[in-house]
């Protein structure tokens, strides 16, 4: 009997490197971003190159991963990888090109950022038309694909991190906790101090803010 794609990955993490790896495609980047919704800071992405066979154990969708084994994991997987590559767009970036080509710009940095061009690039979720690389998408390849989930944690802990010190600066919005994302205090916040410099000015609840009358992008 024919085993389950699921039961598969579930049983060996690597099984989509695997195969690039046995025709010689030692250089596998996985690539994720971290993001897209909040109303304030930038988009991140990571790419992440990890040595033919090498898994980290525990590694997956870094949404799945609570802050201090996401941390953990991160210090893993800058140690064993054969390269990682992080990239942002600022949000002066996001509002000029909106969230989709922000994205793309932010992955494009990661890559270009590896140590060594990349043999093969796979990202999550759908094709990205303004990659400037060669790509696989894979809805889901968070969840699916070790070497972006790798990707995933490191990029979310890099975001996290930068957040948790703009917050130094603008502890009103609440980032250390919700890193800008719309909870209801950073809401409330917005409503009663008006936007940070580092507020998505293209961004619906943050135009509100602002007196325009045209709602905007939306993560």
């Amino acid at each position: 009997m024919a085993q389950d794609p699921a039961s598969q990955r579930l049983q060996n993490p690597l099984h989509y490197e695997e195969r690039l790896w046995s025709r010689g495609l030692s250089r596998v980047a996985g690539v994720d971003e971290v993001g897209r919704g909040p109303l304030a800071g930038p988009v991140v992405a990571a790419a992440v190159v990890l040595p033919p066979g090498c898994q980290v154990e525990g590694a997956c969708d870094s949404k799945k991963l609570s802050g201090i084994r996401r941390e953990s994991l991160s210090r893993q997987i800058l140690e064993v990888a054969q390269g990682v590559g992080i990239g942002a767009a600022s949000v002066r970036e996001i509002d000029r090109e909106r969230i989709a080509a922000a994205t793309a710009l932010a992955m494009s940095r990661a890559l270009a950022s590896l140590p060594e061009a990349p043999d093969h690039v796979v990202v999550d979720g759908l094709p990205v038309s303004r990659l400037n690389w060669e790509h696989d998408a894979v809805v889901g390849g968070d969840d699916r694909i070790h070497s972006i989930a790798c990707a995933s944690i490191v990029a979310k802990v890099c975001r996290d991190r930068l957040m948790r010190h703009l917050h130094q600066r603008y502890p009103a919005y609440g980032w250390v906790t919700n890193v800008g994302y719309g909870t209801a205090a950073h809401l409330k916040a917005l409503q009663e101090f008006g936007p940070s410099p580092h507020h998505r000015k293209s961004f619906a609840p943050v135009q509100m803010e602002l007196g325009l009358e045209e709602p905007g992008q939306e993560g």
